[in-house]
């Protein structure tokens, strides 16, 4: 996959040009940047709230056992 024109071989933290070493970055220190940045979930994508794990068992405890929905 090609990279978007004017940034190839740039840092996606601060922009400088690529290091071979640390690629896509420029150094460890923006590398470290971009972890911690996904560990705090700062590239979380919003969206709608996924039910819990408790929710879901609850649903599934109140629907009669299969095979006898008919009942």
């Amino acid at each position: 996959m090609a990279a978007a024109k004017g940034t190839a071989g740039r840092c996606p933290v601060c922009g400088a040009a690529t290091e071979k070493r640390w690629r896509p970055f420029c150094s460890r220190r923006c590398a470290d940047v971009d972890l911690g940045r996904w560990l705090k979930g700062s590239y979380a994508i919003p969206g709608e709230p996924l039910e819990t794990e408790g929710a879901e068992r609850d649903s599934i405890a109140s629907s009669p056992p299969e095979g006898e929905e008919d009942r």
